[in-house]
Formats: C-alpha cells, sequence, structure tokens
C-alpha cells in the first residue's frame, strides 16, 4: 500500500511552468512594433539609441553584479527591457552619449543598487528618464518629426489650448515626440500580445486610461487627445504595469492606476509641464508597499480587525 507523503512547506504553494525569463523576453518581442514604428517615423538614429540604450543597461547589469560577487544575469532579458523602455522615453535627437549615461543610471540607481532585480521599489526605465530630464532638460525636449524640430502636440496644446494634430496622425504615430511616446497603435499591438498571455495585469492599464479619459472630460478637456498623446499609452502598458513595481492584489492595482491616471490629469492641466506620466508612475510606485498591506484579501479563518 503506497502511503501518502505530505509535504509542508511555506508559500507560494501554487507554481508555474513559466519563468521570469519566459516573461522578460515575451515583453521584448511585444515591445518589436513601437520600436519599428519609432525606426519607421525617425529613421536611424531611433535605431542607434536603442541599440545603445540596450547596450548600456547590459554592461551595467554586467559590472554591478560582477562587482558584487552575484551570478552574472544579463540573459534572462530584464536589462534588455529597461533599455528598450529607456530608449522608447527618449526624443529622437538624443545624443548617444547621453543615452548611455541615462542605461547606467537606470540599472545602477533604478535596480542594482536595491539588490537588482525584484528588489527595485521603482521602475528602473523610468529612473534614468528622471535623471537626463533633470540633467539635459534642453536635450530632453528637442523634438523632431520628419527632420523637421518642432512641439510635441502636449507642448502645442499647453501652450496655445489649440489643438493642430488629427487623431488618426497620434494613433499611429506621425507627431513629435519621444520614439516609442507616438504610435498608441504599435503599443496597444505589443500590449494585446501580454494581457493574451496574461503576463500583465489589465486592471493597471485600463484604470490609469480610463481615469485620464474621464476627469479630462469633467474638466473640459479634450479625452480622446489626452489619451493618444504623449506618453501615456506607454506608460500605462508597460511601465506602470510592472510586476515588481506595482500591486499584487486586484483592488491594489485598480487604485494604483486610478492613481496614476489622476497625477497625469492633474500635470497635464494645471501644472506647469505638458506631460505628467513620468511622475505620475513614480509616485505611485512610492504607495506600492501600502496598497499591498491595506488591500490583501482577509485569509480565511481571520477575524475582522
Amino acid at each position: 500500500m503506497m502511503k501518502e507523503q505530505l509535504v509542508v512547506s511555506s508559500s507560494p504553494h501554487i507554481r508555474s511552468a513559466t519563468t521570469v525569463r519566459d516573461i522578460m523576453w515575451s515583453v521584448v518581442v511585444s515591445l518589436i512594433p513601437a520600436v519599428l514604428a519609432a525606426v519607421y517615423f525617425f529613421g536611424i538614429n531611433a535605431f542607434l539609441i536603442v541599440s545603445v540604450s540596450i547596450f548600456g543597461c547590459l554592461l551595467t547589469e554586467f559590472l554591478f553584479q560582477k562587482a558584487r560577487g552575484k551570478e552574472v544575469t544579463i540573459n534572462d532579458g530584464s536589462a534588455v527591457i529597461t533599455g528598450l523602455l529607456l530608449a522608447l522615453t527618449l526624443p529622437p535627437t538624443a545624443s548617444l552619449w547621453m543615452v548611455l549615461v541615462g542605461s547606467a543610471v537606470a540599472i545602477g540607481l533604478g535596480k542594482q543598487v536595491f539588490g537588482g532585480l525584484g528588489y527595485n521599489p521603482f521602475n528602473p526605465a523610468l529612473v534614468g528618464r528622471a535623471f537626463l530630464l533633470a540633467a539635459y532638460p534642453v536635450q530632453m525636449t528637442n523634438w523632431m518629426i520628419d527632420g523637421v524640430t518642432t512641439a510635441t502636440p502636449l507642448n502645442v496644446i499647453a501652450e496655445s489650448q489649440y489643438m493642430t494634430v488629427e487623431y488618426w496622425d497620434l494613433f499611429i504615430g506621425n507627431v513629435a515626440g519621444s520614439l516609442g511616446e507616438t504610435s498608441a497603435f504599435a503599443l496597444l499591438l505589443g500590449a494585446a500580445y501580454l494581457i493574451y498571455k496574461g503576463y500583465i495585469s489589465w486592471r493597471i492599464p485600463l484604470g490609469m486610461l480610463s481615469s485620464v479619459f474621464i476627469v479630462t472630460y469633467l474638466f473640459g478637456g479634450d479625452p480622446i487627445f489626452h489619451l493618444f498623446a504623449g506618453g501615456l499609452m506607454l506608460g500605462a502598458l508597460y511601465m506602470a504595469t510592472d510586476m515588481v513595481t506595482s500591486p499584487i492584489t486586484k483592488s491594489g492595482r485598480w487604485i494604483f492606476g486610478f492613481g496614476a491616471g489622476i497625477i497625469v490629469v492633474i500635470i497635464r492641466l494645471w501644472g506647469g509641464y505638458p506631460e505628467g506620466v513620468l511622475y505620475s508612475i513614480l509616485l505611485m510606485n512610492m504607495t506600492v508597499p501600502l496598497l499591498n498591506r491595506y488591500t490583501r484579501p482577509r485569509s480565511f479563518g481571520e477575524g475582522a480587525k
């Protein structure tokens, strides 16, 4: 008679065959449409920026892990994602040395100083962009389309309150802006693949996008314009959904998404800066420990407090 074996262990008790590496490389694949759109609209410089950003992130990760005597894990795809996302937040006129500095800050200060993948409280790519925006504001706000320097749609509407771009151009990305912030279509295409695979939570982007739409409409703005303009799609679909820096509970994800969307609208409509996606996600990253604590489902048998 076969004896039943009872194994006592700590959680998690349910495991998946999907590895972190599988998820990371799937995210890389999902960003290919956005990269191709960037190269199509901005030319070879977009490809160079993406390449240098990925190289800088991989090199920084390698050097930090070697210095700390840790296993080198640059092939798990996480540093490649940081490089890709950082590049997609940069203007097409960004200098390559500046891209290299930003990628070093993203991995060094945004990830490795906290212990590496899984320990960072903030999205590393946004940390890199925040540093570059503070250190090199002129270069980071130099936009170009068809070889001509121009303002982004958000800059135009912030200065004149008059929209000069068609919705279709906003949707496909035929406007000035950062490499990956322009084509909402390419970003939605990649995100649909990740949601289908179950690798990102649909609650965060839906909460963020819907709150931007509703609040903008309530205060007299153009909700469709604000939905497709700037870095909202890139931030909502790929940065706010970072599984390391976002809540683990369903209700926490809704709150995270709604909070980020409301901060975006506050900065865009009443702030001195035309874009607010960067700060909205970084600020909501700070709330994640509290959201995880106070939205945690009650365990079976746990009494009301």
